[in-house]
């Protein structure tokens, strides 16, 4: 590690004051800014924690229907206090990681961060939800572009996550044994409107909606309505722990298997 400022404010206002300054950093549970910065990989000049700020965290309902979610909400208080609401996202909230990591990471750092094997990011896409910052608010079809990137300028805080719920939904994730991050992961949610798949841990662009399944299924919300149906290759991450055409294939098998379950 190395030397910087720490700040933990008390209200929004102070963190939102401490984030314009020079080389701020916001920091949730640090699952990932942690460990980031004992490798060298960042060296913000102060981290200012989000997490002694009341108004962050919490699961509620709102008059419409909506489940908002502060930004600073554990995994492990989002498996619990969404599960009678928005029962899909509770069940993916509570397979992330280990205990340690769903009691100390949050959502709003892993929506933030967008680590392209991340589970959060396809229920976020494929709920269609809003996220919310302290001055505005992004759609998420607007808000992921990519690779550890998002539609976040410098210093701005995401506050809330507010997830329409669907009629059905299941998240179906294959996980990389050692770090339980999903080599494919995908969430399925079926709306009065349509279905909206997205996957996670497959592309190079990060999380991505599969269109032509949102199509298939949204004729006919059964696991034979995408039998037929392929992803390309292209794009899709290559590694020791799959080939890209693996991903494609395996994208494939997790929305049959979620579309099941949801079903």
């Amino acid at each position: 590690m190395y030397a910087f400022e720490f700040d933990r404010p008390a209200t929004l206002d102070e963190a939102i004051a401490l984030m314009s300054e020079e080389e701020a950093q916001a920091l949730g549970g640090g699952q990932t800014l942690i460990p980031t910065l004992k490798q060298r990989l960042a060296a913000p000049a102060r981290l200012v924690s989000l997490t002694a700020i009341p108004e962050l965290a919490g699961v509620c309902v709102a008059d419409d229907g909506a489940l908002c979610v502060g930004a600073t909400t554990t995994h492990a208080a989002i498996a619990q206090e969404a599960a009678a609401h928005y029962p899909a996202l509770a069940a993916l909230a509570g397979n992330i990681g280990d205990p340690a990591v769903r009691n100390r990471g949050t959502i709003g750092g892993s929506v933030a961060n967008n680590d392209p094997s991340a589970c959060y990011p396809a229920a976020v896409l494929a709920s269609g939800a809003t996220i919310k910052t302290a001055n505005r608010e992004i759609a998420a079809d607007d808000f992921f572009e990519g690779m550890f990137a998002t539609a976040l300028e410098e210093g701005e805080i995401v506050t809330e996550i507010r997830f329409p719920v669907p009629e059905k939904a299941a998240y179906m994730k294959f996980e990389q044994p050692a770090s339980r991050f999903a080599l494919v992961g995908v969430f399925v949610a079926k709306f009065a409107g349509g279905v909206r798949v997205a996957v996670t841990g497959a592309s190079e662009e990060g999380v991505f909606r599969w269109t032509e399944a949102e199509e298939a299924l949204s004729a006919n919300f059964s696991p034979d309505a995408i039998s037929g149906l392929s992803l390309a290759a292209d794009n899709m991450i290559g590694d020791l722990h799959g080939t890209p055409e693996y991903r494609a294939h395996l994208a494939k098998v997790m929305t049959g298997r979620a579309v099941a379950a949801a079903g």
